[in-house]
């Protein structure tokens, strides 16, 4: 068995990531490297090839012995970025680890506080600001120093692939095509770490075990050829966005927010059901108190595991945008010929999204009220994910790392967020073990203004990943 030196992971991590990561990512975040859904001229713009293009040069400067740096391309699809280095003497026949980040981001948003925006790098009290700092821009940079930092350790490391994605952000569109044309060269992946992820606190190593699905439309509802004067046309003409509300509540309870089609609903299971009591007794308030509700706003429902299960198991639908509808200072007297809706549906992790998605559509193009034409575009469905069961290799591993680099135990939530290529890869893989973690936390701010990364938690992140690479190696 290789011993690994673990003070020597500990100070490598900590010196690569103060001399060569944190530089290195201030400039990605500098990078407006928007998703393919939010650029469609994405190829044309060049940030994200901009974005592939720095992080490539960095990870060829780390001059890993062996190791190759592609940037893959499929026609008409945004790339992909690869390192692949080889195992160590002795992980030859571990298989394959394969690690995931993406380097596309969300809009940036307005609201930043003074002196923040999404593509000014910010270090301040132990944080990196910046748009697609801690989502997820330094995966990447995490991945490979924790492969760098177990090589210095004398430790061992089967042959391990990062792939950084560049549409995850817009539901990872690409990713299935660029999977199959990969699978020959993946071989035989037996573990999967995904780095795009996070928990509830700073204070321990927090494992993602289950992701929520998700359905996306785009619903119009039209009742005019034109828009009419209001005071003549109401009462006779129907309002688009009255019919748009009734079919709504044929989905969602508004009372409480339920989700009332049975094919977006599934039976929890007991042992989620445990986990998620646990959660909430090891973070108390995490939840609730992770969002800036404003004024007296209330919770859902005051009940912390409740809220848990609202946020991982239990569907939701949340109404992400709207047309048709002026300014209020512009608007004028007038019944609008029709309105549109953008709807988000975050589905359980075992789900079926297709029949969620098709009973969604027929729920709201069957017996229209008035007869109005209403149409539904822009569909999107993706499953989610639930975790394998730890092997005993990974769970002893993880109590080590939780004891030596964090000095908390590890616990383990699901996450009310969707990672659409973890579904693939769990289809995929479904002997791999997984480990879905990162450096988020319920403040981190992402998608939203003020993104930011905890710096220190990055590096035990990092230097976490590198100790279960090479217990994986010697298994």
């Amino acid at each position: 068995m290789v011993r690994v030196e673990t003070a020597t992971v500990t100070d490598t991590v900590r010196a690569r990531w103060a001399e060569d990561v944190l530089p290195s990512l201030s400039e990605l975040v500098a990078i407006p490297a928007l998703s393919p859904g939010f650029d469609p001229e994405w190829a044309a713009s060049g940030h994200l090839d901009a974005a592939v293009e720095h992080v490539r040069a960095w990870l060829v400067s780390r001059e890993i012995p062996g190791a190759a740096v592609d940037v893959v391309r499929l026609p008409g699809r945004s790339p992909v970025l690869l390192l692949d280095v080889p195992a160590t003497p002795g992980g030859e026949d571990a298989g394959t680890v394969l690690m995931y980040g993406h380097l596309d981001k969300q809009p940036p948003v307005g609201g930043w506080s003074d002196g923040l925006g999404p593509w000014t790098p910010v270090v301040r009290d132990g944080r990196l600001y910046g748009r697609g700092s801690a989502d997820d821009g330094y995966a990447g940079y995490a991945a490979t120093t924790a492969i760098e930092a177990v090589r210095a350790a004398g430790g061992a490391h089967a042959r391990t692939v990062v792939l950084l994605e560049t549409g995850e952000e817009s539901g990872s569109p690409d990713l299935p095509a660029y999977l199959e044309h990969l699978t020959g060269r993946l071989g035989r992946v037996s573990l999967v770490i995904c780095l795009d992820s996070g928990g509830n606190d700073y204070d321990r190593l927090w494992l993602t075990t289950s992701l929520r699905g998700m359905a996306q439309v785009h619903v119009t509802a039209r009742v005019l050829d034109s828009a009419q004067h209001s005071g003549l046309a109401s009462g006779v003409v129907p309002s688009s966005f009255r019919i748009l509300r009734t079919l709504l509540d044929r989905i969602e309870d508004s009372a409480t927010g339920a989700i009332l089609l049975p094919e977006c609903n599934v039976e929890i299971p007991a042992d989620r059901l445990a986990e998620t009591r646990a959660t909430a007794e090891a973070a108390p308030g995490s939840v609730a108190g992770a969002f800036p509700r404003h004024g007296s706003t209330r919770t859902v429902v005051d009940d912390e595991v409740e809220l848990l299960l609202n946020n991982s198991w239990r569907p939701t639908l949340s109404v992400i945008g709207a047309s048709g509808m002026p300014e209020p200072a512009e608007a004028g007297n007038v019944l609008r010929a029709a309105t549109t809706l953008a709807l988000s549906f975050r589905l359980p992790p075992t789900a079926d999204s297709a029949a969620a998605l098709a009973a969604i559509e027929k729920t709201l193009t069957t017996d229209v009220p008035y007869g109005a034409t209403v149409e539904v575009t822009g569909t999107e469905a993706a499953d989610g994910w639930n975790a394998p069961e730890l092997a005993p290799w990974l769970a002893s591993a993880l109590e080590r790392v939780s004891d030596e680099v964090f000095g908390s135990p590890w616990r383990s939530t699901g996450l009310g967020g969707s990672i659409p290529f973890m579904g693939l890869l769990g289809r995929t893989y479904p002997e791999a073990q997984f480990l879905v973690t990162g450096a988020l936390g319920p403040d981190s701010n992402a998608h939203v203004p003020d993104e930011w990364l905890h710096l220190d938690q990055a590096q035990r992140v990092t230097e976490a990943i590198a100790r279960v690479l090479h217990a994986h190696a010697e298994q």
